[in-house]
């Protein structure tokens, strides 16, 4: 059986801390895989150091632990600048990305995040008939790595553990190169 998004948004955390540019890279890995475009073209799609450090100067993102390049971010930090990049997606304003943020939870705002993002988390089950001698049904899980990209792993494969499919993405993603992942 598939893991829930939300696990599989939490084997993100296991990365943390990170510092602004290792947290704009985990975000912007999970956004291209999700397609996120915002409809706004000046909002950029993919996260960078200096929009994080705007995101906290203009109260959209918590504060971090330390300050300058000793800053670190959290999970709640990545869940937080995700949701920004998904709510930019709709054509949301940042002033009202930062009304609705206020108050929260940690809880709510990793639902709303691992809902927005459930097919790039590679939620998705597919049963399909395998040709076996006992012909019986296997189980599959497909991950969207790129655009045209994705992994297919079966369930009882020690392969479709959170982490096994966290590091698989990310390897592929990075033999293909920053610039072929759109």
């Amino acid at each position: 059986m598939a893991e829930s998004p939300i696990a599989l948004l939490r084997a993100h955390a296991r990365q943390a801390p990170w510092n602004a540019r290792g947290l704009a890279a985990e975000v912007t890995a999970l956004v291209d895989a999700a397609g996120v475009r915002p409809t706004n073209a000046s909002a950029r799609a993919a996260p960078s150091a200096r929009a994080i450090r705007f995101y906290v100067a203009n109260g959209l993102l918590e504060r971090p632990e330390g300050t300058g390049t000793a800053a670190t971010y959290n999970y709640r930090h990545f869940l937080q600048l995700l949701a920004i990049k998904i709510r930019q997606r709709e054509g949301v304003t940042l002033d009202i990305i930062r009304n609705e943020m206020k108050g929260v939870t940690g809880d709510a705002l990793e639902r709303r995040v691992a809902t927005s993002l459930a097919a790039a988390l590679g939620a998705t089950v597919q049963t399909r008939r395998e040709a076996t001698d006992d012909d019986r049904l296997m189980s599959w899980r497909r991950v969207p790595v790129a655009d045209g990209v994705e992994l297919h792993v079966r369930d009882d494969s020690p392969a479709a553990r959170d982490e096994a499919i966290v590091a698989m993405r990310e390897a592929v993603r990075a033999a293909l190169g920053r610039e072929d992942i759109r």
